[in-house]
């Protein structure tokens, strides 16, 4: 087994508004980053097995990089990842009030895509790609 560090030339990125709670960060990168793992196969890596043989299931095989931005920063991010036509999930600030899988969907198909109220977008793809998505954005401290 090689030690050589693995270099991933794609990126997994999701840019949260600046002004979420700290439950809401987690909600929504959680909430993001799931369906990257349903529509993109690549990005997850083998299951892990503890020294006892115990199972467990399989997570990203390469780091998710975390950023936020402001209400604006969203809004180009979103712009640039539609025109990029790379895979993206969206979480819009109507989904906190919503309670099921259902409403969210409804609440999404409910608002046209430039009036979206985006809180977070996750985003996978080229890492040159993906920076120029997340471009304007800070690394989330």
């Amino acid at each position: 087994m090689s030690s050589e560090p693995i270099r991933f030339d794609t990126k997994i990125a999701v840019l949260l508004r600046e002004d979420l709670e700290p439950w809401q960060r987690l909600n929504v990168t959680a909430f993001l980053v799931s369906g990257l793992g349903t529509q993109v196969p690549e990005v997850v890596g083998e299951p892990y097995e503890d020294a006892d043989g115990v199972p467990y299931l399989p997570m990203f095989r390469q780091p998710v990089m975390i950023f936020e931005g402001t209400k604006e920063t969203l809004t180009a991010a979103h712009a640039r990842v539609l025109s990029r036509a790379l895979p993206r999930a969206l979480f819009t600030s109507d989904l906190f009030a919503t309670g099921n899988d259902r409403d969210n969907r409804a609440a999404v198909r409910a608002v046209g895509t430039g009036e979206l109220d985006l809180v977070g977008l996750a985003v996978y793809g080229p890492r040159n790609a993906v920076d120029k998505v997340v471009k304007g954005a800070r690394m989330h401290p």
